[in-house]
């Protein structure tokens, strides 16, 4: 094994099992609340638009807060800014114990979002900082592994929490499921501390030579000066970041349409018992990390960035047809869910290889971040839409065609950026 192998062998064990644990308590805290619906919209009399609108109201204060958040991460370094980002999350998280009424379930998902906006776009550019472009993706796939890993621990804990705890001192199962699956982000964040370093060039644990040797491998080649952003007035300006910004919405709206929703649909099928949809709810997601790792190696062997991210978009598009078309078959859901699950989660890491070509500096860290919250707000179109829907239909199949058509207009938008700037 050469000597740049071993030394991003060395880093990668450092950095991503850290930061997939941090990121898998953070997915959990994010989107359990659809495993509390199940129990929490018929004790408080919720409607399904009033956890839709709730469920989406997260992305409003996420997108407030990112690129704020992400230039404050590059001033006072991530070590301090991701721990205090998943010191708030966690304690918001538990406070949702206390939720009684649609105002303070609206308000606490607001301030969750809040909390929480910045850790991913900042991982983001975190990860920028030490991998260069040949190895982005691989690492990124690698480190968003952690949402799929989040769906099938959380789904079966979850739903475990919820049986098992209901009525335990006085509270509901759901009540339970919030507080608990919110204490590994406390300690997580206070671990933060100890365990990550801002840069490459504060840590300890690399040499002088390896630190040297990142820092080459980071230079931007001398060819791609004058397509490269800088700046960050400049990425305001540039039509590339609307049309990047518009693709990955439709990926996160995708996604979301999955994630929020999952446990409903698996019901939905015939399913019963909030145990039993907890461990289905794990099979699509294991079958997204075999289509993450595999799209990312083999994104970064050939070069290829383009359609490494088309391909899973059309995959999640027939897997959504397939959930629509299922009606009370199980097994039929099961089989689109796993494919939706692989198309709307795999796109995810391979997306960042898109901007990265470009973005570099400050224009990285606050261009990251505006893609990530112009994007994000597909997290709050998705489920109060979805909910709305259902609401009005009684039924799920028309969100899941549209949520398909999203996906397919989303693919088709990949193909105007220029092969000749992002594969490499």
């Amino acid at each position: 094994m050469d000597m740049e192998k071993r030394l991003y062998r060395k880093i990668t064990w450092r950095l991503i099992p850290f930061l997939m644990f941090c990121y898998v308590a953070a997915y959990i805290d994010r989107v359990n609340v659809g495993f509390a619906k199940l129990q929490m919209l018929d004790e408080l009399g919720f409607s399904e638009t009033v956890y839709g609108l709730g469920a989406g109201i997260f992305f409003i204060g996420y997108f407030l807060f990112e690129v704020p958040s992400n230039l404050i991460l590059r001033k006072v370094g991530a070590r301090v800014w991701i721990a205090r980002i998943m010191l708030t999350w966690g304690l918001i998280s538990a406070a949702f114990v206390w939720v009684s009424t649609p105002t303070q379930y609206y308000v606490l998902r607001f301030l969750l979002g809040a909390a929480e906006a910045g850790f991913y776009p900042g991982v983001i550019y975190y990860l920028m900082s030490w991998y260069p472009p040949k190895r982005r993706s691989q690492i990124i796939a690698l480190f968003m592994v952690a949402i799929p890993v989040a769906g099938i621990l959380g789904g079966p804990i979850s739903g475990w929490i919820i049986s098992a705890f209901h009525q335990t001192h006085g509270y509901s199962g759901w009540q339970w499921m919030f507080f608990l699956e919110a204490l590994p982000s406390i300690v997580l964040g206070v671990a933060t501390l100890f365990v990550l370093d801002s840069s490459p060039e504060k840590a300890k644990w690399l040499t002088t030579s390896e630190k040297a040797h990142i820092a080459k491998d980071l230079e931007v080649p001398s060819n791609l000066h004058g397509h490269v952003l800088s700046s960050v007035a400049h990425i305001f300006k540039d039509p590339r970041m609307l049309l990047l910004s518009l693709i990955y919405f439709c990926v996160i709206m995708g996604q979301y349409g999955l994630t929020f929703w999952m446990p409903t649909l698996i019901k939905a099928s015939g399913v019963t018992g909030v145990l039993n949809i907890g461990l289905l709810s794990a099979v699509p997601y294991m079958v997204a990390i075999v289509a993450m790792l595999s799209f990312g190696r083999s994104s970064d062997r050939t070069g290829e960035r383009r359609w490494h991210v088309i391909i899973p978009m059309l995959m999640g598009a027939v897997g959504y047809l397939i959930v629509a078309m299922s009606g009370n078959h199980v097994p039929m859901a099961l089989i689109g869910l796993s494919l939706a699950a692989a198309g709307v989660i795999t796109p995810g890491p391979l997306f960042w290889a898109l901007p990265s070509a470009f973005l570099v500096g400050s224009a990285a860290a606050a261009g990251v971040a505006a893609i990530n919250a112009f994007a994000g707000l597909a997290g709050f179109v998705s489920p109060y839409f979805i909910g709305w829907l259902r609401d009005l239909t009684q039924s799920s199949t028309i969100a899941m065609y549209i949520s398909a058509a999203v996906l397919l207009v989303g693919a088709m938008l990949v193909l105007m950026i220029p092969a000749k700037l992002v594969n490499r």
